[in-house]
């Protein structure tokens, strides 16, 4: 058995960094999210099928201008979740 020795600075500061790794980034954190974005997570490849949800609406959006949607990240994982299959 192999022990390593380390002083309580150094490992306050190597938990200090471990903990920040952790910690979930802004972006996992964004409520809007643009159609790229919501695309990944949705695994679609066509706009169309977004626009589609959209009309559905299946998915919360919001329309800023002509050219700029934001989607409800908490929308889409809700539809998500709504189309889960319980095992047998």
């Amino acid at each position: 058995m192999e022990v390593i020795v380390i002083e309580s600075k150094a490992f306050e500061e190597l938990l200090n960094q471990l903990v920040e790794k952790l910690q979930p980034t802004e972006k996992e954190l964004n409520k809007w999210i643009d159609g790229k974005e919501a695309m990944e997570i949705l695994h679609i490849t066509a706009k169309s099928t977004l626009q589609k949800m959209r009309d559905n609406g299946e998915i919360e959006f919001s329309k800023i201008n002509d050219r700029t949607i934001l989607y409800n990240r908490f929308s889409i994982e809700e539809f998500i979740e709504s189309k889960k299959s319980k095992t047998f």
